[in-house]
């Protein structure tokens, strides 16, 4: 199976979905990882900072043996200055070369704007008649972008979980690569937080630690 992971910024596919990345690689599928931003300078971005986020991207592709890597190298922070149909287009580029049959993106009530226009963006990349290899649609929790939207009505409510107990301390792994991510709890993405949001999705689903998702559409 080809699964396809949408970060709006390096990291997020680690917080949401780095076990189920793991283990997806180890049942034998293809991953690819599609980063929409990048630092930049005209942001106030140093060169060491860029310099540092490249090399957490070369490790991270490593760690998780993505089989394909796509940098859009929209600005961070400024989606919301760019025309939607550039990023549409972008992204249906991506899907058009690695066929995903599985896609996970972010939450559309996540508090980030880059994460909403994202979840906007791939929303009309994923019509069957198009992208007709599209199987499953799946949006990811991002700790502390997800739990503090205000919009109940557009809470994230899982219902499709995947047993990350093998691989869980391999997710923590990962994630401490982004080290300047990283504060004491009860920050949100500290490691005491992202191990016991698995163990919460664990005891959700009847497995020991999981990764929750909600499904967005299923085509069998």
């Amino acid at each position: 199976m080809n699964t396809l992971v949408i970060a709006p910024h390096p990291d997020d596919e680690t917080l949401g979905v780095g076990g189920t990345l793991f283990r997806r690689k180890a049942d034998g599928g293809k991953l690819a990882w599609l980063i929409v931003t990048c630092m930049s300078p005209d942001l106030g971005y140093s060169d060491p900072q860029i310099e540092e986020r490249n090399d957490q991207i070369k490790k991270i592709t490593k760690l998780y043996g993505f089989d394909s890597v796509y940098e859009l190298n929209f600005p961070s922070t400024t989606l919301d200055l760019i025309p939607i149909s550039e990023l549409i287009q972008s992204i249906s580029s991506v899907f058009k070369i690695f066929e995903p049959e599985e896609v996970f993106c972010p939450h559309y009530s996540d508090v980030h704007t880059d994460h909403q226009i994202v979840f906007k963006a791939v929303s009309s990349c994923t019509k069957w008649f198009r992208m007709p290899f599209i199987k499953t649609v799946l949006s990811y929790e991002t700790p502390s972008e997800t739990e503090f939207s205000l919009i109940q009505a557009q809470a994230f409510i899982p219902n499709f979980f995947v047993d990350i107990s093998p691989y869980l301390e391999d997710k923590l792994k990962a994630l401490q690569i982004y080290s300047q991510e990283i504060k004491d709890f009860p920050f949100p993405r500290s490691i005491e937080l992202i191990r016991s949001l698995a163990l919460l999705r664990g005891s959700n689903s009847g497995f020991y630690s999981a990764e929750g998702f909600m499904l967005l559409m299923h085509r069998d």
